[in-house]
């Protein structure tokens, strides 16, 4: 991540939901229309990485036979092992992604709320690894705040625009709205038409 440690450390000293993920209405809609893009019922193996303090991480654990929730943060971590300590599904670890990413292949990926702390380079490398994560067929969930912010180093908007360059992945639903973008894309079967390969994106930081 881009963002210095610092910064969310910060954020979480003293709070254990410093965004108020439980509590405002707008989080709650936006995990509404999360779990309403999701293309089936249920996914074998998800991942979560930057899940905060699991309030989306109860909610997807509904619709996964096994979801590992991922965060660089220890306290953020410690919250959501408590708050998922009854779902024996979910698996919970520190992890700093793209450069420690887990072993093994999933169906489901989730990235919200995440890829604007990444600079261009190290988002490539995460999507890299997202997409090469993914089993053939396998579903790509990002969310992404749409205004700029000091500790963002992109926008809703132009994430997306990045996204459309990703090769192996074919856009499924497009929701955007003047607050947030929700994107579910997946990974092309073999045999599967693709998007033609573009050149290299030169719009991000």
């Amino acid at each position: 991540m881009s963002t210095p440690a610092g910064y969310f450390e910060g954020m979480y000293r003293g709070q254990d939901d410093p965004w108020h993920l439980q509590e405002r209405w707008y989080e709650q809609r936006k995990y509404a229309l999360t779990l309403a893009s999701l293309p089936r019922p249920f996914f074998r193996s998800a991942f979560e990485p930057g899940c905060s303090v699991g309030q989306l991480t109860r909610l997807l654990a509904a619709r996964c036979e096994r979801l590992l929730a991922a965060d660089r943060v220890a306290s953020a971590v410690e919250t959501t092992r408590r708050r998922t300590a009854d779902l024996g599904q979910v698996e919970v670890a520190r992890l700093a992604v793209p450069e420690e990413w887990p072993e093994g292949r999933f169906d489901l990926v989730v990235l919200s709320e995440l890829l604007y702390y990444f600079d261009s380079t190290r988002l490539d490398a995460l999507l890299s690894r997202a997409v090469g994560s993914l089993e053939p067929g396998g579903t790509l969930v990002t969310v992404h705040w749409n205004h700029p912010v000091p500790e963002h180093l992109h926008t809703g908007a132009q994430v997306a625009d990045r996204l459309a360059l990703e090769p192996g992945l074919m856009l499924r639903t497009d929701h955007q709205e003047d607050d947030f973008v929700l994107q579910t894309f997946s990974k092309v079967l073999p045999g599967e038409a693709a998007p033609a390969s573009p050149a290299a994106f030169e719009g991000l930081v």
